[in-house]
């Protein structure tokens, strides 16, 4: 089990969050100005004809941060890649080869598929951290764009239709709190990929706990003490989990979200539940990047995944895989 290594260093947490927390700053503090302008409020302090360039400002600094901070982790990340592989290599390279032993064929060969192995894992998390980027773009920059170009409209019509102002602040406020569920819901993908030494169980409850002072949706976990997997199934099922909270924080407009976890003789069940809108599963599941990375994570861990959902009935999803442990560990 994972729970024999060292948990992560706190001096990194620290700097993610510190990180986040600026991000979320800027962005806030680039709203606040849009809306103190379409209010009315901007011209006591003369700033009237510099907020909308003041804010865009702002919003567009948060976003170059969040670029240049996922680039210098993609960095940092293939810098320590780099330096895991470099030691698996010495240690193989340490292996004595004996006659009863494997051949140094077997070594080299073993060696080499290691290293393939890593490769296809950095170019995984490339990948992933790309999709990010688009994302970044595509949902939340066009959130904040909109919110610029209604927050100009209200004050325009401010003084002419009071009526039509006042319907252009709620729509404000509406696409204020999309950005912030788009971006709430990209920030979990910014986690660690593995569980930092913990537990499922520790890692789940700590990605709840943070999401539980974030967000209004009430969300509950109920798990099965006697669970144990091996590490990458951990890993894998962390992050389906992760993967169901974001799409749940981004689409579903769900009040509740419950996840169980329990064993049924040599298989593990999991069911991730919401009150959310629901979709139409014929039309999504083609065109959705997150239902189709949980399925190959479950598919390579030789279970299978079912949804169930229908719009206006909510989204549930029900993920079967076989229980495997270390040789020696205890089914």
């Amino acid at each position: 089990m994972n729970g024999s290594k060292p948990p992560g260093k706190p001096v990194d947490q620290t700097r993610r969050i510190t990180s986040e927390t600026i991000l979320w700053l800027l962005v806030i503090l680039g709203l606040l100005v849009l809306v103190l302008q379409a209010t009315g409020y901007l011209p006591w302090f003369q700033l009237q004809g510099r907020a909308a360039v003041i804010s865009l400002s702002v919003v567009g600094l948060a976003i170059v941060s969040g670029a240049i901070y996922s680039y210098l982790q993609s960095v940092k990340l293939k810098e320590t890649i780099k330096r895991l592989t470099a030691q698996q290599r010495n240690r193989l390279r340490n292996v004595t080869i004996n006659s009863d032993d494997e051949s140094e064929e077997a070594v080299i060969e073993r060696e080499d598929e290691m290293l393939r192995h890593e490769k296809l894992r950095f170019t995984a998390i490339t990948e992933e951290r790309q999709r990010l980027a688009r994302e970044l773009h595509d949902a939340v920059s066009q959130q904040l764009f909109a919110i610029s170009m209604t927050a100009t409209a209200v004050g325009r019509t401010l003084e002419k239709d009071f009526e039509r102002a006042r319907r252009q602040v709620e729509l404000i406020e509406e696409m204020a709190s999309v950005a912030q569920s788009e971006m709430r819901a990209l920030l979990l993908h910014l986690r660690p990929v593995h569980l930092e030494g913990k537990t499922l169980g520790q890692a789940l409850e700590g990605l709840l706990d943070e999401l539980r002072q974030k967000v209004p949706m009430k969300i509950t976990m109920e798990m099965d003490s006697v669970v144990q997997l091996l590490p990458q199934a951990e890993d894998h099922l962390f992050r389906i989990v992760q993967e169901a909270l974001s799409n749940t924080l981004r689409h579903s407009k769900a009040q509740e979200f419950n996840i169980r976890m329990e064993r049924h003789a040599n298989q593990l069940r999991l069911t991730m539940r919401d009150d959310g809108v629901g979709f139409d599963m014929e039309e999504k599941k083609q065109t959705s990047y997150g239902l189709l990375t949980m399925e190959e994570r479950v598919s390579e861990m030789g279970g299978t995944m079912h949804v169930i959902t229908a719009p206006g009935q909510g989204t549930g999803i029900e993920i079967w895989i076989p229980i495997i442990v270390e040789e020696g560990g205890d089914e």
